[in-house]
């Protein structure tokens, strides 16, 4: 277990706030990765792919309850709003297009929509970008807002041929109204672990503020086995976090913190990981009618019981053996989760970060299996 932590950039920002004394940081960044507390606006005309691009990054197809309908029934000049149905405090927000009159004044259109409320605007289009979109990109960068994206969405009838020349023609049009670093992405609204969409994501993890990228990533369906592998790294974070709270660190002068491991925070913990994870019941059947595939067949390839079902009761087990069983734990494990000056952890902290990391790390292997499955990997 010496790699749990390796690369971990959230990590490192909880415990430069646990040395510094600053308990309530560490508490917020876990309410924070918790709950999933991120919005995304899209903007672009309403229709099929700009739908199945919003469903599809939750997770949903357009049967589904909650989907957003191609027809929207919002009105033309007004935001729509879509929430997670797993975690409602992720929502996208339905923008319409930036208009193509002239002359068009950014900051008035920016202004409109709140353009600076949002943790990350997708900028959508079919056909090759409009220079009133590349003028509110540059507006948005001279603000310093750097989350903001161009994504070609594609359609049934276009080519590859068509698709790449689109994307050629609208990067030109980037370059020559001054963007100096001009990116396009191109994404297939209901296959995103297709094209440009994982490419996508890795830059949104850089520019996003740690808390927010972490969160993002949690939110998101798993659509891929490196999704997954980075799920599992971004709830050990958390992990961490929860048992410097709760699992209690005597060289840390911190008030009221419990000896005893809070298995109330392990069940939110695990109940979150197996709804991120997309291992429980109902996205797998979700997933295997997207996929048209028996759900039974996805079903069996679950091992772990918490992928099934998160209960008190097997969690105080795996915390009861993980107690009996400190040894296991390497040193070099704890020197790495712990600040300086708190490396004699309670017994607690270090049951509850191995017994939890265990149960990630199995229901993330029950996740990898699932997905592998449904993208044709299992035979």
């Amino acid at each position: 277990m010496a790699d749990v932590f390796k690369g971990l950039n959230l990590i490192e920002v909880l415990k430069e706030s646990m040395e510094s004394n600053k308990l309530s940081d560490v508490k917020d960044a876990m309410e924070d990765l918790l709950i999933s507390r991120i919005n995304l606006a899209v903007v672009g005309d309403r229709g099929e792919e700009k739908a199945s691009f919003m469903n599809s990054l939750r997770g949903l197809g357009p049967e589904d309850e909650g989907s957003a309908p191609s027809k929207s029934p919002v009105a033309p000049e007004e935001v729509g709003g879509y929430p997670h149905p797993k975690h409602p405090d992720f929502r996208l927000w339905d923008l319409p297009p930036v208009p193509t009159t002239s002359p068009f004044e950014p900051e008035g259109y920016m202004n409109r929509y709140k353009f600076l409320r949002y943790n990350a605007v997708f900028m959508t289009f079919t056909q090759i970008i409009l220079s009133n979109s590349v003028d509110v990109l540059l507006e948005a960068l001279s603000l310093q807002r750097q989350t903001v994206y161009f994504i070609l969405l594609a359609s049934v009838e276009n080519t590859d041929k068509n698709l790449e020349e689109t994307k050629k023609a609208s990067l030109e049009v980037l370059k020559s109204q001054g963007v100096k670093q001009p990116k396009v992405y191109l994404v297939r609204p209901s296959n995103l672990e297709k094209c440009d969409f994982p490419g996508l994501l890795e830059d949104m993890v850089k520019d996003l503020p740690e808390i927010r990228a972490h969160a993002l990533l949690l939110a998101l369906p798993t659509l891929t086995p490196t999704l997954v592998t980075l799920k599992k790294e971004s709830f050990k974070a958390l992990i961490w976090a929860a048992a410097s709270i709760s699992g209690g660190m005597s060289a840390i002068p911190v008030p009221l913190v419990a000896s005893m491991v809070d298995s109330s925070i392990a069940v939110r913990i695990l109940t979150k990981a197996q709804l991120s994870l997309c291992v429980d019941d109902e996205s797998v059947e979700r997933l295997a009618r997207q996929q048209q595939l028996e759900p039974a067949r996805l079903k069996e390839l679950r091992t772990c019981v918490l992928s099934v079902e998160v209960t008190k009761v097997e969690i105080k087990r795996r915390l009861a053996a993980a107690e009996k069983d400190l040894g296991t734990v390497s040193s070099k494990l704890v020197e790495m989760a712990l600040p300086r000056h708190a490396r004699s952890a309670s017994r607690s902290f270090t049951a509850m970060l191995q017994a939890l990391n265990s149960a990630i790390d199995e229901m993330a292997a029950d996740a990898e299996k699932i997905v592998a499955a449904a993208l044709g990997g299992e035979k």
